[in-house]
């Protein structure tokens, strides 16, 4: 059934179904859950080539073998993978219970019971991943969903909202389309959990809406992820794979490396071979290259280009690579060429905003404790990333640093491990999904208790005599 975008009204009846529906059909088994995220699988693979056209198409510019990579294969491998062992997951998790009650037969364990409604709220960075990758996790639970996707990828969203009418009722999973006005709306429903991936200004709104129905959350957010690239490591190779992260749907990402940290002997070194990365990628040039993504929309062109005036006003060493010497002033899209800046100051807004784009600060450290020191006195990231082979000093960064991940020796990376759980710490998130972790964070672990047959517990109850006393003395004991 196709949903215009919804009212206030709308979107709660549609609430109201789906918590009905969840009701009234129980608990779903496997194979209705494997049901729900085959259908997933085959709309992904038959509606794929219209979603990165429709990707390209809201960013001006956006690679397509990108997409097709990182928002519908990437997508289907997450669906695969909770299919693979949702029912491993579903069986009851036995518990120990106190003594001597196990050995008089009482029994204890966690049931997983899906619960009810999902709201999911997708960004427009990686529209279709990040709708369907947290469906696994949904429906491998046994949940239904609502989802809010971004107003800044339109055509996207109406492919997904058409796809998804298709593919299943309203009453297991709808799309609700809209602007800032409907989300607001969206995040005041009663739902039984809600997922938000964004912006973390935008999360302080969702997290004050949800509280209103006591609503637990999943907050997906960002912030700026260092990298620590220490003496021991493969310059060319680790700004290879640094580069790649950063340049990979234009920096838009938000595990992208935010800044670096480089030896200081070793910054010019570095620059050299990220210049060279950037140009065995995009060995014909970047305007019009279709490899290389645009930046989303004209506002957030001006942000990422305001980082780099405001360096350069500054007196900031900006290095843009260029591979041809293009010219970007005059262009069809918004694309931005990457930019190093060389060790900026911390007054500069390109070290205190995510930057979510191709623009990469360096700084130079002496001591691997500078850089850990720094870290530390800066909001805890979603990522970190450490290049080197010193077993010791990446013991230092990684046991002294807090994130939400770690990826070593390259970026982005541990994101795509379906077994490690995703997400964030204090600034840049809360709760975390993927693979198992996406079940367990989708699912009720209820604790269930079976008593025992004997009515030896008889004297724990009034009225209390020496026996209950002797008992209870028996446990105050260090």
């Amino acid at each position: 059934m196709a949903l215009d975008t919804a009212s206030s009204t709308g979107m709660a009846g549609i609430l109201a179904r789906q918590k009905a529906a969840h009701i009234r059909d129980g608990i779903p088994s496997a194979a209705k859950r494997i049901e729900w995220l085959d259908k997933s699988i085959d709309l992904l693979i038959t509606y794929g080539d219209e979603m990165n056209e429709a990707m390209c198409h809201d960013f001006g510019h956006r690679s397509k073998d990108q997409s097709a990579f990182t928002d519908i294969a990437s997508s289907i491998a997450a669906l695969k993978f909770a299919k693979k062992h949702l029912a491993k997951w579903m069986r009851p998790e036995k518990r120990g219970v106190e003594f001597p009650l196990g050995l008089l037969g009482s029994k204890a364990e966690i049931q997983f019971q899906p619960k009810g409604v999902i709201g999911v709220i997708s960004p427009w960075n990686f529209p279709v991943n990040l709708t369907f990758t947290p469906l696994a996790g949904v429906f491998a639970a046994g949940n239904r969903c609502m989802i809010k996707p971004s107003e800044f990828t339109e055509a996207t969203s109406e492919v997904m909202k058409k796809a998804i009418a298709q593919y299943y009722d309203a009453e297991e999973v709808a799309v609700i389309t809209g602007g800032p006005e409907v989300g607001a709306e969206f995040t005041k429903l009663a739902f039984d959990h809600i997922l938000f991936t964004g912006a973390t200004s935008i999360a302080h709104h969702v997290m004050r809406a949800a509280a209103d129905n006591l609503v637990p959350l999943t907050l997906e957010l960002g912030g700026k992820s260092p990298v620590v690239l220490g003496r021991s490591a493969d310059m060319q190779k680790a700004a290879n794979r640094i580069m790649a992260g950063k340049t990979l749907n234009a920096g838009q990402i938000c595990l992208a490396p935010d800044y670096a940290f480089v030896p200081q002997e070793k910054t010019g070194e570095f620059v050299a071979a990220a210049t060279k990365a950037v140009q065995t990628m995009y060995p014909s040039g970047l305007k019009d290259n279709e490899d290389y993504t645009s930046i989303v929309n004209q506002r957030h062109y001006d942000r990422i280009m305001g980082y780099i005036e405001e360096a350069k006003s500054k007196g900031a060493e900006v290095i843009e690579i260029n591979p041809t010497g293009e010219n970007f002033s005059q262009q069809p899209h918004h694309k931005i060429p990457p930019h190093i800046i060389v060790d900026p100051s911390d007054d500069l807004k390109v070290m205190q905003d995510e930057i979510f784009g191709p623009v990469l600060p360096i700084k130079s450290y002496g001591d691997t404790k500078q850089a850990v020191d720094y870290i530390n006195a800066h909001a805890r990231p979603l990522g970190l990333y450490y290049f080197g082979e010193d077993a010791a000093e990446k013991d230092l960064v990684l046991n002294n640093t807090t994130s939400g991940g770690v990826t070593v020796n390259d970026v982005i990376f541990h994101v795509a491990q379906e077994d490690l759980p995703f997400g964030g710490v204090g600034p840049s998130g809360m709760g975390s999904y993927h693979g198992r972790e996406g079940f367990y964070e989708f699912s009720h672990k209820k604790a269930v208790y079976t008593q025992t047959g004997s009515e030896m517990l008889a004297m724990i109850r009034p009225p209390y005599g020496d026996k209950f006393r002797a008992q209870v003395k028996s446990r105050l004991k260090r």
